[in-house]
């Protein structure tokens, strides 16, 4: 979950970036990324950063609208770590990433 000094949050849930307004509980926006379960989102300068299935977006902070994404190829379908992500965060997100093989193989 990201948030910025004035109040707006956004989340990342199930392959989407969601805007929520941090004083009612309201969603404002709901952009689809990608289908993947983990999306990482760090918000900055009016723009929404995420990371969904190994490609990265940049969205515009009061639309939702994707203003542009890198697929980052050569990288694979990791999680996507921004700086200052804590690191409960990241580990968590790589302790699904691994369940969610694990499933996979088997």
């Amino acid at each position: 979950m990201a948030r910025t000094k004035s109040g707006p949050m956004v989340i990342g849930i199930g392959g989407h970036a969601v805007r929520i307004d941090a004083s009612t509980g309201n969603e404002v926006w709901r952009t689809k990324l990608k289908t993947t379960s983990f999306t990482t989102v760090m918000v900055e300068d009016g723009r929404v950063y995420a990371g969904a299935g190994g490609e990265l977006f940049c969205l515009d902070l009061r639309t939702g609208e994707i203003l542009w994404r890198n697929k980052l190829k050569g990288l694979g379908m990791g999680v996507i770590a921004f700086s200052g992500a804590s690191d409960a965060a990241v580990q968590a997100a790589n302790q699904q990433q691994q369940r969610a093989a694990i499933a996979a193989a088997t």
